[in-house]
Parts: C-alpha cells; sequence; structure tokens
C-alpha cells in the first residue's frame, strides 16, 4: 500500500509539472501483474501560438499580378508570409474591356487569393485592409481595414516586417484635368466595369424615353473614350461589336443615333505598336465609324460636355452620354508619402535599382507598377568598368582584357548590347573601330579616353519598362526566385562583378523578357506584335488572343469560366440587363 501511495504521490506530481519543461517523465510500476505507465513531454512546435516563429517576416502588399506572381512562386515555408490588401482577390486586368460590354461576366476573371494562398499548403496569414504608410526606419506598415474595427473602435493596425515587398499597383492618371474625377469613369477595376456597363444601358433606356429630340437622343448615344492606348482602342471595339451586334437588334429605334469617339493627344493611337498595326487600327475604326481624334487635347469635363482643344481647330465642347478614362496611370498617395521619406520626392514614381530593391531602404523592395528601374549609366560608373577590366593595373585594356569581363558588362548595363544590336555590331570589339581600322586586333592597346569615346552613346539605349502586367507578372517571379535561394546566394553569389565594389552581386539582375503584345479592335479582329519585329492581323490572331488570354488564367476555374462565357456570347450574345 505505501509502494502503491508512492507511486501515485509521484504521478501526481508529475500530472501537475509546468509545461514549460519539455523533458520526458516515464514512470512504471508492476503489481499484480498490471503495469501503469505515465508519459510527460511537450512538442518543439508552439501549436497554440500560431504567430511565434524563428522565420523572417516577409509582407506583400498588393494582389495584383505583382503581387500573385511573387505569392505564387515564393517558398512560403521559409518564410513568415502576411499578404495585405483592400482586395481579396486576384483581378486578369487585360479582360476588364470585355467585361464592361458583357462578353465576360466580372466573376469569370477573379480568383479569390485565398484559393491562391490554400494550395500553397503553408500558413499564410491575409487580411483585407489598406496600407496607408510605410515606416522604413521602424520597418513597419501602418494599415487601415474599412470592413471592421478593432477594441478600440478604429480598424487600424500595424505589422512588422523584416523584408517588404511593394506591389501596390497605380491609379488612373487624370492630370489634374477639371471634371475628370467627377464626371468620368476609368477602367482600372472590376466595380469600374460594372460602372461603365450600367452607364451604358442607362444611355439607351434614357434615349428611349418619350418627349426627347433626335439631338438629346444623339447626345445621350454619344459615348467618348479619352486615351488612344490599348486599354483604349479594346474598350472602344468592345462597344462598337456590343452596339452593332446586340444593342442595335434591342433598340432599333435609335441604333443609327450612336456615335463613339476615341480622343488621343497624339498624332496616332497604338503609339506603342508597330506603326503597321497603328495604320490598320485608324483604317480599321474609320470603317466602321468610329471618330478617332487625335492632337486633341482634354481641357475640362462636365456633366454634359467634354472641351478639348487643337491647334487646327482651338477648342471646342462636344456634349456626350458617357465619358470613359484612358490616359494612362498615376502614383497613389502612400507611395507619394514614402518616397519622400525615402529623398525621391522630386520624381513621378518610385525608382528601385535592377534588384527591384529600393536603394536607402533595407529589406523593401517594389515591383509592377508602383515602381521604375532605375537602370545604372555605363558613364556614370565609367572608371570603374576600366578599372574592373584592366586587371594588371597598367592604365591600358585591350580588346582581349574586355572580352574577359564582357559579359558581367552586359549583364550589368544591358543598354551595352541594345547598342550594339541597333547599330548592327556583330561583336564588342566593333565599338573600337575608327576610320583607319579595318579589324581591331586583340592585343592592341586602349586608354580609358577611347574607352570613353567608344561607350558615349550607349546610354541613348535605356528605357523605361512598359507599366503592363506582362511586365509585373515576371518581376514577381524574379524576385520570388531570390528569396527561394537567397540563404544559398549569401554564401554562393551568382550575379556579375561588382563594377563598384568587390566580388559578385548576390543574385542576376532582372531582365524583362518582350513576349509580345495583342490589340484587339473588333469584328473578331486583333492585331498581335510578337518578338522578331513579327506582326499579325486578322481573324487568326483573334483566335491567337483566345488562346493566349485562357492559357493565361491563374487557375482552372477561371479559365473554364472565361471560355464557357466566350461560348455562350458566341451562341445567345451580350447580357444587356442593367444589373
Amino acid at each position: 500500500m505505501r509502494f502503491a501511495a508512492a507511486f501515485f504521490d509521484v504521478t501526481l506530481q508529475a500530472i501537475r509539472r509546468p509545461p514549460k519543461f519539455s523533458q520526458l517523465l516515464v514512470i512504471c510500476a508492476i503489481s499484480g501483474g498490471g503495469i501503469i505507465a505515465y508519459a510527460d513531454a511537450k512538442s518543439d512546435h508552439n501549436f497554440d501560438a500560431p504567430g511565434a516563429t524563428n522565420k523572417k517576416k516577409l509582407v506583400v502588399l498588393g494582389t495584383g499580378w505583382a503581387g500573385t506572381s511573387f505569392l505564387r512562386n515564393v517558398d512560403t515555408s521559409q518564410y513568415d508570409v502576411k499578404v495585405v490588401s483592400p482586395r481579396n482577390y486576384f483581378l486578369f486586368t487585360p479582360l476588364l474591356p470585355s467585361v464592361t460590354c458583357g462578353t465576360v461576366e466580372p466573376r469569370s476573371i477573379a480568383e479569390p487569393i485565398r484559393n491562391i494562398m490554400r494550395k500553397k499548403g503553408e500558413q499564410i496569414q491575409f487580411w483585407e485592409a489598406e496600407c496607408h504608410k510605410i515606416d522604413p526606419v521602424n520597418k513597419k506598415i501602418l494599415c487601415r481595414s474599412n470592413i471592421c474595427t478593432n477594441s478600440e473602435g478604429k480598424g487600424e493596425f500595424a505589422v512588422d516586417y523584416d523584408y517588404l515587398v511593394v506591389a501596390l499597383g497605380a491609379k488612373p492618371n487624370t492630370f489634374n484635368t477639371p471634371g475628370v474625377v467627377e464626371n468620368c469613369h476609368f477602367l482600372k477595376e472590376i466595380e469600374d466595369t460594372q460602372r461603365i456597363r450600367r452607364s451604358v444601358m442607362n444611355c439607351f433606356e434614357r434615349a428611349c424615353l418619350p418627349g426627347l429630340s433626335d439631338e438629346e437622343k444623339r447626345n445621350n448615344l454619344h459615348f467618348v473614350i479619352v486615351g488612344g492606348g490599348p486599354t483604349g482602342v479594346e474598350f472602344a471595339a468592345e462597344l462598337h461589336d456590343f452596339v452593332s451586334e446586340d444593342l442595335a437588334n434591342l433598340y432599333p429605334t435609335v441604333k443609327d443615333l450612336v456615335k463613339i469617339s476615341v480622343i488621343e493627344a497624339g498624332v496616332h493611337i497604338l503609339t506603342m505598336f508597330d506603326k503597321r498595326i497603328t495604320e490598320f487600327a485608324e483604317q480599321k475604326f474609320q470603317r466602321d465609324g468610329i471618330d478617332v481624334k487625335t492632337n486633341f487635347r482634354v481641357i475640362k469635363v462636365n456633366d454634359k460636355t467634354i472641351t478639348m482643344s487643337s491647334g487646327l481647330t482651338g477648342e471646342i465642347s462636344v456634349p456626350y452620354g458617357m465619358v470613359v478614362w484612358s490616359t494612362g496611370i498615376g502614383t497613389r498617395p502612400v507611395i507619394l508619402d514614402f518616397m519622400k521619406q525615402v529623398g525621391q520626392a522630386d520624381r513621378r514614381v518610385l525608382a528601385t535599382d535592377e534588384w527591384l530593391r529600393v536603394p536607402n531602404c533595407d529589406g523593401v523592395y517594389a515591383l509592377g507598377d508602383c515602381a521604375t528601374i532605375s537602370q545604372r549609366k555605363v558613364m556614370e560608373d565609367i572608371a570603374a568598368i576600366f578599372r574592373v577590366a584592366d586587371k594588371d593595373n597598367s592604365g591600358t585594356l585591350t580588346v582581349k582584357g574586355i572580352k574577359d569581363v564582357l559579359e558581367d558588362i552586359c549583364e550589368r548595363y544591358p543598354q551595352v548590347e541594345l547598342y550594339m544590336k541597333s547599330q548592327q555590331l556583330e561583336n564588342f570589339a566593333d565599338l573600337f573601330k575608327d576610320a583607319s581600322d579595318d579589324a581591331l586586333k586583340e592585343s592592341k592597346k586602349l586608354d580609358i579616353e577611347v574607352f570613353k569615346k567608344a561607350l558615349a552613346n550607349v546610354d541613348s539605349q535605356v528605357k523605361m519598362l512598359p507599366a503592363t502586367a506582362q511586365v509585373a507578372a515576371q518581376q514577381g517571379n524574379y524576385l520570388a526566385k531570390c528569396f527561394n535561394k537567397m540563404k544559398i546566394c549569401e554564401e554562393h553569389p551568382e550575379g556579375p562583378l561588382r563594377i563598384r565594389g568587390s566580388g559578385r552581386h548576390r543574385f542576376h539582375p532582372f531582365g524583362y523578357r518582350h513576349l509580345g503584345q495583342f490589340a484587339p479592335l473588333g469584328g473578331e479582329q486583333t492585331a498581335a506584335q510578337l518578338p522578331g519585329d513579327w506582326v499579325s492581323i486578322g481573324h487568326s490572331s483573334q483566335w491567337l488572343w483566345y488562346s493566349v488570354y485562357a492559357s493565361k488564367q491563374v487557375s482552372w476555374r477561371t479559365r473554364f469560366l472565361v471560355v464557357s462565357d466566350w461560348i455562350r456570347r458566341f451562341i445567345y450574345g451580350r447580357d444587356s440587363s442593367c444589373i
């Protein structure tokens, strides 16, 4: 009995043992052929505190093309990942013009961000909130939620980070034109497409009301698109197809009063495309009855008229039924505030280096439409480049010596290779030819002045990357790969030689690979410009457009929905409900 009492006393003490002890205690007693055992153990993982982790805190701002591409490719097992965005879904923005006219339904191009997170198989936290301030000194962001409040009655909270990926996108650029915000539609978000769709139908319904003159009906059915870029042109084409293929049958009494106008400040529309595409688009719009006004600048917009000016006509005011503003992008207020903190107040957009890092900000990266890469100039580093190539410190270079570091130079300064292509130079040695040289010998010595003269015009090939979904997606994928191998590259750098330092850069710099671009022009015709100066215009390019946009969907769910919407439109036409 004393043995049993002592046993249960020890057992009770073991049960009461504080949970902080992680050793294993096993007590066994044999009495009457029975065995009693007790084990007290604590796991190495604290499941009661899911926020406690030794991983680096990685915060992603935004769920657009850049943020989602990064999130889909980053190895979340290496980081404590948190996502903050006012939008809890990814939006396939290239199909926004199709949504405005009912060709594709809104939910078909939206994928919930939590679906993407769930497929990662790791614990990722998402908060539907808007970041209104970035504090790079204390390495935290301040956020505000519009859907709930905390215990203090405010929906505000702070998030600490070790690494911050800023992918907040951009806002429409109004150029401070009076009346634009109050009277125009934009085409950036899914809510914009729904408002445009309702506005188009309201214009037709209003034109059918009794008691209106033909002039009042024409004014109601005048649709104006400001901006002759890809988005504006595609929306104009979609609207024309919607009117001619569907609404003309539903509103036969007013179908001949519809007018679509495209206003462009430049000489031509689609200036970023090949000249052949620009000419075809303008000719097709003319055949379709779409009025293209080039060299016109919008001065102001009120609730009934839009005022524009041109060098030939002067200032004119035109009545309208609906205006869609699609003239480029501007910087969001939170980014402007952040730029002031990091010494970039004089810039229009946040600048990063070639590795997408924000200068003078530890652990902060920016990508997508909210930032641009500030490519380092060759002439700024010409002395350092010469010193790296001059391995024997003789003060002169040979072509052979330059070739030894040529790969690193071209990777660090991609404008060198672009300049050689533009000048149709076969190799780097051709840069140093002069009138007396038919073929430059590799042993010929060059001093720094000759080196400077040869590379003086190279920086003319430095170009800003376009603010497109293609660029943002590639940047997100690139940065995710860098994060995935960050520990390895700390010990074994894989990048080019440091021109202004020693050793090598950790990673290869970001390199954009242009895969082509499309411009749907309506009537089942699309213009395609692919790498290698390959241009295709017509019905075959439309089917290529269908194939590419279906394959680029982020899930099989949205891929099926988009394709089914296209099939539905072919069979039943577009929906004209004012929903």
